[in-house]
């Protein structure tokens, strides 16, 4: 039997219960016959988040995900998407492995995880390897950021830590923000920029400077659900959400 909504796929969704971006940012993605179901892994908010305390923060959500995983399993979901990305980045390409195999082991069924996501779909434009990195992080975590993608066979050749003091001010930064970093990052030297951190709005303002820039401007949210509808057997072409959903 198929789910009468989600006949296609029921992807199960853990995100910091902190974020409220990713969530609807799935949902506008989201063609019919796809379901998502959002497992909130809980998360204290933090209103002093620093250099020095940002990888503890996250490895406190990180210890936190396997529970929302046991819960979001409960409605037999077909294939798991996680909704976080900083613990994805931790430890490298064989970090990023080690956590997938943590959740595969507790849920049963494949999960798509942000970092891996991320070099896919640059890996779909075929030829890019110097890249720049924006996050809400701290400078702590973009060093891991670009450890990961140092692992994947990418350069990162600069990259802004906009240093989002809490979890909950993420979700706050204005596009304006977003857009003036774009632009400090871009230069000659420069194939393409990468945005991470799911609760950091950006889907539709990367799709937007792909335009202008003319070079991929790649969206976590975007990226991750796009590499959780393929790795599905899901097709679909979606406009408004970049090349990435429109032509790959």
């Amino acid at each position: 039997m198929r789910d009468v909504l989600g006949w296609r796929r029921k992807f199960g969704v853990m995100g910091p219960s902190t974020n409220t971006v990713v969530q609807p940012d799935f949902d506008a993605m989201r063609p019919v016959g796809v379901t998502s179901h959002y497992s909130r892994i809980f998360t204290p908010d933090a209103d002093a988040v620093s250099n020095e305390s940002f990888r503890a923060g996250v490895e406190v959500i990180g210890g936190n995900v396997l529970d929302a995983v046991r819960s979001v399993m409960t409605c037999a979901p077909d294939h798991l998407v996680m909704g976080m990305s900083a613990v994805t980045f931790f430890g490298g390409a064989k970090g990023a492995d080690a956590f997938i195999r943590s959740v595969e082991d507790v849920a049963g069924i494949g999960v798509t995880v942000g970092s891996h996501a991320c070099a896919a779909a640059l890996e779909a434009h075929g030829g890019v390897r110097r890249i720049a990195v924006l996050s809400p992080y701290w400078p702590v975590m973009n060093a891991e950021v670009a450890r990961y993608f140092g692992d994947r066979g990418f350069t990162v050749v600069r990259d802004i830590a906009l240093q989002c003091t809490s979890w909950t001010g993420i979700a706050a930064v204005p596009p304006a923000r977003c857009r003036e970093a774009i632009k400090a990052l871009d230069g000659d030297d420069v194939e393409a920029i990468v945005q991470v951190g799911t609760n950091l709005s950006m889907v539709r303002l990367a799709a937007a400077a792909e335009l202008f820039l003319g070079k991929p401007v790649i969206a976590i949210n975007a990226a991750t659900w796009w590499h959780a509808l393929r790795r599905n057997g899901i097709a679909d072409r979606l406009a408004g959400f970049g090349r990435l959903l429109e032509e790959f």
